[in-house]
């Protein structure tokens, strides 16, 4: 019976605590034994989670406490995984909506709320990080409550539930300065406030998918909520998808269920359990899955459109497999965003690009570089060029997506990034002096101003900054945006950076690599001091003779060479240059690596324009 089953999706603004709230929740439930290591952001499974400290896929997890199950299912805080928010919020009856008791609710919190509402969600509150210094919950409390009047809440949501407390210290209170030590009140909190699952207990089986995994022994996984009736291993049910005719049956040869972190498996799963399936294999986000004969295919479930595409290319460097690289060839790297796509809500990938080409569309930069990192490190290598964003053509103009971003930097910072937000054509839309002696910035940008703009405001900031920004639409085209004053150098010949060379090319710009790096022909090895390409000898050794000078064993101290990230280095790339991406490096390229071949192509692009 599902009165005693609660399926509770934890929403938040980036960074404000949902992950090290999961694993109070864990420890309070008895999911793990006194004395058992627990990692901590246990639901942070994946390697770069860990890194980033943000959550990147949404997941599962389920705890009991009296009679009750409740099903967790933790979502990611960050913008460009705003897919995987709405795939969560179809499979939950409400939602816990947590809060930092110092920042109060930021922009990304508006997004996850309004799209808790439009899904019907009922929210609940939890204010988090009291026991920070700067910890304002009752401020915190006020603001949650304006942004549910500005998000048009009814006066009955108005009166949310709330609590106070700390995933860190691991204990909510009913008011900021209560003395409760555990999270007995959150599961209260949870159990009360949090409807029952609205669902069918009796007729067909009906499940929409919205839960996607792969098992190297049993193939793909899916599932999601039961929406109506139940479902024993060997049933024969069938696959259906909205504006499709055809129709897959298939026998469900597994059925799994959550416990604690792991999946149970389990002979019968019913109406209102968070469940998963085997038994076919093309199956996609968004199908239905009923008895067969029972029912129509339930309408599919509406993302945020792409704004981004970047387009992947085969290696073919003369490095190419040097750095323990396991696949090369553009047919494993499609087949890997193939795979990728299947499970992602909000990567695709354009079936008009050429046959040498992946051009994949996503919902952000941070979206696509967390797509590299996690195939270089499987042992893929691939070429990727700058991101582009998807335009629009309305009536005969062009439009082009846009963003709002919200800035919060130190007073001393204001200035210089007020000037780059204009160079990148942003228009300011509100600006705010903030109780902790920071500024909030408001800005309507186009999605192109933003790119690489997250490295450079940190460097502006100190680190000191945040920046956050949301979807806003289509809007017409804002002209040119100047993307880099600095042209490249490029390396004329094959080999290794001599410290010679270094201390010659130092002088005309600031050099990527240190000394000893493999290099080849067309490579970049630098930032030209000017804005304009230069070719330079980088692997020139010294020449030897038998002749003694008192000035020339004399040697210059290096410049440090700048090392970049794997969103830095997209962002830095321009038209006619790639990213050279492999296990073990990153290496900046020209399209056309011989200079000469080069120069014809630019002198027809010329005569073209």
């Amino acid at each position: 019976m599902p009165s005693n089953i609660r399926n509770v999706g934890i929403i938040a603004h980036v960074d404000h605590g949902k992950t090290t709230l999961v694993d109070a929740i864990f420890k309070q439930s008895g999911l793990f034994r006194e004395n058992q290591h627990m990692a901590e952001r246990v639901m942070d499974s994946n390697d770069l989670e860990r890194e980033k400290g943000i959550t990147i896929l949404s997941k599962v997890a389920s705890v009991h406490y009296k009679d009750y199950k409740i099903n967790i299912v933790d979502t990611p805080g960050h913008a460009d995984f705003g897919g995987e928010v709405e795939r969560v919020l179809s499979m939950v009856d409400g939602v816990l909506l947590v809060v930092d008791a110092n920042e109060g609710p930021m922009p990304q919190t508006r997004f996850v709320l309004k799209k808790a509402f439009l899904n019907g969600l009922k929210p609940i509150v939890f204010i988090n990080k009291i026991d920070r210094e700067n910890a304002r919950p009752l401020h915190a409390y006020d603001k949650t409550l304006d942004l549910f009047i500005d998000l048009g809440a009814t006066e009955d949501d108005l009166f949310f539930p709330h609590l106070y407390g700390s995933g860190a210290g691991g204990y909510a209170r009913v008011s900021a300065d209560g003395a409760e030590k555990d999270m007995r009140e959150l599961f209260e909190m949870i159990v009360n406030a949090v409807p029952p699952p609205r669902v069918e207990m009796d007729g067909p089986f009906l499940l929409q998918v919205n839960n996607l995994d792969y098992s190297d022994y049993l193939g793909r996984m899916f599932g999601g909520k039961v929406l109506r009736g139940s479902v024993k291993v060997g049933d024969r049910v069938e696959m259906l998808r909205e504006g499709m005719d055809k129709k897959s049956a298939f026998n469900v040869t597994k059925l799994w269920t959550y416990e604690g972190i792991q999946l149970k498996e389990v002979d019968e799963v019913s109406a209102g359990e968070i469940a998963m399936l085997a038994g076919l294999d093309n199956v996609l986000i968004s199908d239905t899955i009923a008895h067969v004969d029972s029912s129509p295919a339930l309408e599919s479930i509406k993302v945020e459109p792409s704004t981004l595409s970047m387009n992947f290319y085969a290696n073919n460097s003369p490095l190419a497999g040097k750095d323990g690289g396991k696949y090369l060839t553009i047919h494993k790297i499609r087949e890997r965003i193939e795979k990728e796509e299947a499970v992602s809500v909000s990567v695709k990938i354009d079936p008009e690009s050429p046959p040498d080409t992946v051009k994949t569309q996503a919902r952000g930069e941070l979206q696509l570089a967390i797509l590299i990192e996690t195939m270089r490190r499987e042992g893929y290598e691939m070429q990727i060029s700058r991101p582009q964003v998807i335009y629009k053509r309305i009536d005969g103009k062009i439009y082009e997506p846009y963003e709002i971003a919200t800035l919060e930097c130190p007073e001393d910072s204001v200035g210089v990034v007020m000037e780059d937000m204009s160079r990148r054509k942003g228009d300011m839309i509100d600006m705010r002096k903030n109780d902790n002696g920071t500024s909030s910035l408001d800005y309507s940008i186009p999605t192109r101003g933003l790119i690489g703009f997250r490295s450079n405001f940190l460097t502006m900031t100190r680190g000191l900054g945040l920046i956050s920004a949301l979807f806003d639409g289509y809007k017409p085209y804002k002209g040119e945006i100047e993307s880099r004053t600095q042209g490249s150098l490029i390396n004329k010949d094959p080999g290794k950076l001599t410290r010679y060379a270094y201390e010659d090319v130092m002088q005309r710009g600031t050099l990527f690599y240190p000394t000893g790096t493999d290099l080849y022909g067309g490579m970049i090895v630098g930032a030209c001091s000017r804005d304009e390409d230069m070719i330079v000898n980088a692997t020139k050794e010294k020449a030897a003779n038998n002749i003694r000078s008192a000035t020339s064993e004399q040697t210059a101290a290096l410049d440090p060479h700048r090392e970049f990230s794997l969103e830095q280095a997209l962002s830095w790339l321009r038209e006619d240059e790639l990213l050279e991406v492999t296990p073990k490096q990153l290496r900046f390229r020209k399209k056309i690596l011989d200079h000469s071949e080069r120069r014809v192509a630019e002198r027809r692009s010329e005569v073209l324009v």
